[in-house]
């Protein structure tokens, strides 16, 4: 019996605690947009959109994503995401051209630093301000 019991109030704790996440199509806030532009600034791949799906959790972002139309475009898949704290951008787009390239990009005191990933060439790259600074192809 005690084991039911505690199952049971188990349970209704999980769902007590449950929050509901909502989407919603949306204009980019003014953080979001000038995390864009700092880092397309540097980064001209990482492309300038005024339009996110961001995800509450009740009245907090927790997470936003934009998605691109690429019918007429070289990217077979092309997707960007900020972080909540609109300091970090995380990006993913593949082409016939470059393969999948991946990686993010972060503010750090008024820089952006940006580590990205190329599965075609099997090299990863760290970049700060827009300037190489770590090349490694992996075998």
């Amino acid at each position: 019996m005690k084991k039911y019991l505690l199952l049971l109030s188990v349970l209704f704790t999980s769902f007590s605690f449950a929050q509901n996440i909502e989407s919603k199509k949306e204009d980019v806030t003014t953080a979001q947009y000038e995390l864009l532009q700092k880092v397309n600034q540097y980064y001209p791949d990482i492309t300038l959109n005024k339009s996110i799906t961001n995800f509450y959790a009740g009245s907090t972002i927790i997470d936003s994503q934009q998605e691109f139309d690429i019918k007429g475009t070289k990217f077979s898949s092309y997707k960007i995401g900020i972080e909540p704290d609109n300091k970090k951008l995380v990006f993913e787009y593949v082409s016939d051209e470059t393969g999948k390239v991946y990686g993010d990009v972060t503010i750090f005191k008024g820089h952006a630093l940006r580590t990205t990933f190329n599965e075609k060439n099997n090299q990863i790259e760290v970049s700060l301000d827009g300037k190489s600074v770590y090349l490694k192809k992996i075998k």
